[in-house]
């Protein structure tokens, strides 16, 4: 499913004009985008899922076709986590 899909299912459930549905989702999205690069600060929607930061160290590793070591820096990066309800509802559908 892509984005237009969603804009497309969104108004022919409410008939909020596709103009209006596409700034809401686009809005929504850069919230949740803001909200983990900028702020550090999960988002968590009750019933659906957390958007959450998680924290990787920094690492060594070792680049095997040249026989060399390098340095993996430490970063984040966006993870999305399934509410219960939400992972029991898709193990019920299986």
């Amino acid at each position: 499913m892509t984005k237009a899909d969603i804009v497309n299912d969104i108004f022919i459930k409410t008939g909020i004009p596709k103009k209006e549905v596409l700034t809401i989702v686009e809005a929504f999205m850069d919230e949740i985008r803001n909200s983990l690069i900028d702020k550090k600060e999960n988002v968590y929607l009750r019933g659906f899922g957390s958007f959450i930061v998680k924290h990787r160290a920094e690492k060594t590793a070792r680049n095997i076709s040249k026989n060399v070591t390098i340095k993996i820096e430490a970063h984040d990066f966006p993870s999305f986590k399934p509410s219960k309800s939400f992972a029991n509802k898709m193990k019920e559908r299986s």
